[in-house]
């Protein structure tokens, strides 16, 4: 009974951007999840692919071709989409090694990409840049993060302005706008109020969990 009590106090969790995006681009992504289920391509194979095109990602930003990076991004990234959809397509298990690679293969495209930043204003000997820059990257990491521990202790944490999709629409605008710097801060400032949100929004669900099993207790 305690354990219902808290399921209905715990905050229910809201539709990031990402899961309103899988919703209005079905049209487009199952026609493609179909040809490549048709044909047995892994889904593993389409996230090692989509890790891989961050190398080309980091290349094209570290020579300050930030459109071409832009158009880049816009065009490759959609990959990220497809993995997940054609595994459920082929009747795989929720989790397993698919989710573990894709999960860790995310965030070491997130590094690769950052490291392209990076790279670019150690060019221009600009520290500060640079400083904001390690800020993103660590600041984006740390966003996945607290969602995977949160649902490892059964908590959800699916919230806040900075999600994996927000990220890379906000990269892909800006940098086709030429707007590294504006950019980079946006991201060190969204991605850490984001890391608070997600903490915040943890918290009040242990909040919510305590005092079901106070009132439990008392009831015994």
């Amino acid at each position: 009974m305690a354990q219902t009590d808290a399921n209905q106090a715990k905050p229910t969790e809201s539709k990031v951007l990402t899961d309103k995006l899988r919703v209005y681009a079905k049209v487009i992504i199952d026609p493609i999840v179909n040809f490549l289920a048709r044909y047995k391509i892994s889904p593993d194979v389409l996230t090692v692919l989509g890790m891989l095109f961050h190398f080309l990602f980091a290349w094209l930003i570290a020579n300050g071709q930030f459109r071409a990076a832009a158009v880049a991004m816009l065009l490759l990234s959609p990959l990220d989409a497809l993995d997940g959809s054609l595994a459920r397509k082929m009747g795989r298990k929720q989790g397993g090694f698919g989710a573990f690679l894709d999960s860790t293969l995310d965030r070491l495209a997130e590094i690769i990409l950052f490291g392209g930043f990076i790279y670019y204003y150690w060019l221009q000997e600009d520290v500060t840049m640079m400083a904001v820059s390690y800020l993103a990257v660590t600041g984006s990491i740390m966003v996945s993060y607290a969602r995977s521990k949160a649902e490892s202790l059964g908590y959800n944490s699916k919230v806040g302005i900075a999600s994996r999709v927000e990220r890379y629409v906000l990269m892909i605008v800006l940098l086709f706008l030429n707007q590294p710097a504006i950019l980079l801060v946006l991201l060190a400032v969204a991605t850490y109020f984001t890391l608070f949100q997600r903490g915040y929004h943890v918290w009040k669900q242990w909040i919510a969990d305590m005092k079901a099993e106070e009132d439990g207790d008392q009831v015994e």
